[in-house]
């Protein structure tokens, strides 16, 4: 029998909840086709390359090699949230540099509910993924996060933690950073940042929740189910 890695026994323990087996991926229903045509979800930085840790204040729609795709606006984060050694730039720009999902349906829920709130004409999709296999596709660029790590708390004078790329552990390390700044178990994991790209979008999908279907692509029909479903289950 094969041994077990330190990479397989995380994804295994990471993904053994029933409520954990999947992982979402929030976007606009207008990105679809981008998502589909390159199969592959890009981080902003990819997309927009020279606006490095500069903050978005509006969704900007970009061209990238002849698709459109919109790339959401950034939250406002204090200077006050961050640790001594990084700005406020430097961490938006390392965080533009990944990819974000949500490891349970109710974290991807505040997500969307927020951002229908905030853009009720604007149509949104969710995408549905096998979160063992995105972790092992991109084991060795994927990071975890225990906190949300692109907002800020309501109030942020009593927030216990500090913002720094030293708040994500690799899958590689989790389990054996034990500092209060990560997670170190399943159930603290509130994000999942893969860095760069994440690829095999297709073979990874388990379901694509969107208002309309006129909005997925062809090759994603079979996976289509009405957003409403997500948002009453």
């Amino acid at each position: 029998m094969i041994p077990l890695t330190t990479i397989d026994s995380n994804i295994a323990l990471i993904t053994k909840s029933a409520g954990r087996k999947l992982a979402f991926h929030f976007t606009r229903a207008s990105n679809l086709q981008a998502i589909a045509h390159f199969d592959s979800l890009w981080s902003s930085q990819h997309l927009l390359p020279d606006s490095m840790g500069e903050r978005r204040t509006s969704a900007e729609e970009v061209r990238h090699e002849g698709a459109s795709i919109t790339v959401n606006s950034h939250l406002r984060i204090p200077a006050s949230m961050m640790e001594a050694n990084c700005t406020v730039e430097e961490f938006r720009a390392f965080i533009d540099r990944h990819v974000f999902f949500w490891p349970t349906r109710r974290e991807c829920l505040k997500m969307l509910t927020t951002y229908m709130k905030r853009e009720p004409s604007e149509r949104f999709a969710v995408l549905e993924l096998d979160a063992s296999e995105l972790l092992r596709v991109h084991e060795k660029a994927v990071r975890f996060s225990k906190y949300d790590s692109g907002s800020s708390p309501r109030f942020p004078k009593n927030c216990t933690y500090k913002k720094s790329p030293s708040m994500f552990v690799s899958l590689a390390e989790f389990g054996r950073r034990t500092d209060h700044a990560v997670p170190v178990k399943p159930s603290e994991i509130k994000e999942i940042l893969i860095e760069e790209q994440a690829r095999s979008i297709t073979r990874l999908l388990k379901s694509v929740y969107v208002k309309n279907s006129d909005d997925v692509p062809s090759e994603w029909l079979k996976h289509y189910k009405p957003l409403d479903n997500l948002l009453e289950d």
